[in-house]
């Protein structure tokens, strides 16, 4: 800015620095006052389906509504002595997901070991062939599963059902346990083996301990994944085979019966329970850093 002559002498340039520091402020604070509005947006409509489905899970009516006419637990109280098809199904759910996500820790923290530190072509495109399950729709490999064991004339069972579970729940343990493997200390694999450890025990007394959290993380997702599936369970399931989903949503479509609303319920308090115990034990938010 050029200066300006008053009565002869120059008077001095405006301060640019506080104007500055000034609109620096200002832009910071707009910023963060627009991300945290979305980010509050995001958070309302995550978390208002689930605050509405628990607070009519405590209706005293005869059907889903909300608000409720009236607050009382006795669905909690049908659900648990007047619904032995809903505790059926929640019991084969249970099964399913834990032999899916024990089947899915084996295979996966197989082909972790054989590809996290590989980098050749061939070992990058298996990784994403394991992997597809992710990105591609839950209807589109239902189907393709379906039309596959139909091809082989094995039919429907419990145990179609496992492997159609298994496909969709092992790229997240490999994924987890491929991010554990990746920032283990290669070093101290080199140093048990000059010391003249087998493969076996290097294994079991260096790498496992090692690689648990991450493999506990996604065996976690895993079976919360299998549990609540919807999609792969309405192709593979057979007329013995109806897990709690299914269930759930055929109460519904009938007569939008409350049950299914305090299943809901009993299903979000222990999935944060759980979640809490596996912090504690698995640490699963560090998993994801």
């Amino acid at each position: 800015m050029p200066d300006v002559f008053v009565s002869g002498q120059p008077a001095p340039a405006l301060p640019t620095g506080r104007g500055e520091s000034w609109r620096g402020g200002l832009e910071r604070r707009s910023f963060a006052l627009a991300f945290g509005l979305l980010g509050l947006l995001a958070a309302v409509l995550l978390l208002a389906p689930t605050v509405v489905v628990l607070i009519t899970s405590f209706t005293s009516g005869y059907s889903l509504k909300f608000p409720p006419p009236g607050y009382s637990a006795r669905w909690y109280s049908a659900l648990w002595n007047e619904s032995p098809e809903l505790i059926e199904a929640f019991v084969l759910s249970l099964e399913l997901a834990a032999v899916a996500t024990a089947a899915s820790v084996v295979l996966a923290v197989a082909a972790a070991l054989a590809l996290a530190r590989r980098r050749e072509a061939w070992a990058r495109t298996f990784e994403a062939v394991l992997l597809s399950p992710l990105m591609l729709p839950s209807l589109a490999i239902g189907l393709s599963l379906l039309m596959l064991f139909n091809l082989a004339g094995t039919g429907l069972s419990f145990w179609t059902l496992v492997l159609g579970h298994v496909a969709i729940t092992t790229p997240y343990i490999l994924r987890t346990t491929s991010a554990s493997l990746l920032q283990m200390d290669g070093a101290l694999l080199e140093s048990a083996r000059s010391l003249g450890a087998r493969p076996v025990y290097v294994f079991r007394t260096v790498t496992l301990p090692l690689i648990s959290r991450g493999i506990l993380a996604g065996a976690f997702i895993g079976f919360m994944y299998s549990f609540d599936n919807v999609a792969v369970s309405l192709f593979l399931s057979d007329a013995r085979s109806e897990v709690l989903p299914i269930r759930m949503w055929h109460i519904i479509e009938s007569n939008l019966d409350v049950r299914a609303a305090a299943v809901s319920g009993v299903l979000i308090a222990a999935t944060l329970v759980l979640m809490v115990v596996m912090e504690r034990v698995a640490g699963i938010s560090r998993q994801f850093r």
